[in-house]
């Protein structure tokens, strides 16, 4: 996780920092080495953040590009219904 930091220009340390800080909120430390070590399951809400960004992609495309792709997908769910 840290050598995603280190990629964006974040110095090592502040890397490293910033790593721990992500799995504690996410895992409480669990699922790093030397972490609690409890492997309770988590929703993992860090990882989770690009979500609010969906939709972006679908919206900046022609109305008709949409259309056409929503019809392809309803003729492919009619024929792997029956």
């Amino acid at each position: 996780m840290a050598e995603g930091y280190e990629k964006r220009g974040v110095g090592k340390k502040e890397a490293e920092r910033r790593a721990w800080a992500t799995v504690n909120k996410d895992d409480g430390g669990g699922l790093m080495p030397g972490g609690s070590g409890r492997r309770k399951t988590t929703t993992r809400p860090a990882a989770r953040k690009g979500g609010k960004l969906g939709g972006q992609a679908s919206a900046s495309r022609p109305a008709a590009a949409r259309s056409a792709a929503a019809r392809k997908a309803a003729r492919t769910r009619k024929r792997r219904a029956s």
